[in-house]
């Protein structure tokens, strides 16, 4: 038997079906919407096991396990949708105070000696001047890269 059985209302029926008719959307929302149906073990649903369902939308086993159980335990929208990541991969190194140093940095004049700033003694700088710990010249190109400022 199953962990998690899908048990479709009317509405949520109807709101699938509607959403796989018009054919607009994302593939793997449209995929989910699909598995969902095949999956509706409510009376009337057809009640596919994860196999069949898995063949005919052509989605893995284990997908469509998630889909049942993102179903069961957090709604359609979720379980039509992508999983939100938990937190962010890594903290970012520069926030908006840091970039705002850091491009009033590259607006200001070089160091003695030099005739402009490069990416690695701006990283230098940043971290004489205490705003960041560690930071690359990659981070730094980035950085002033999306605010557009040219360093010229």
């Amino acid at each position: 038997m199953k962990k998690y059985k899908v048990t479709l209302t009317a509405e949520e029926r109807q709101q699938l079906s509607a959403l796989i008719a018009a054919g607009k959307g994302a593939a793997r929302r449209l995929a989910h919407a699909r598995a969902l149906l095949k999956a509706d073990a409510a009376p009337g649903g057809p009640g596919w096991t994860d196999l069949q369902i898995a063949e005919a939308v052509e989605l893995s086993r284990a997908t469509v396990e998630r889909i049942r159980q993102r179903f069961v335990e957090h709604g359609l929208e979720a379980a039509l949708g992508r999983k939100p990541q938990d937190r962010p991969s890594r903290q970012r190194k520069l926030d908006g105070r840091a970039e705002a140093r850091l491009i009033a940095l590259a607006c200001s004049a070089p160091p003695e000696g030099r005739k402009e700033w490069t990416l690695q003694l701006l990283a230098d700088k940043l971290v004489a001047l205490a705003v960041v710990d560690t930071i690359c010249d990659e981070t730094v190109r980035r950085a002033l890269k999306k605010t557009r400022s040219s360093r010229g």
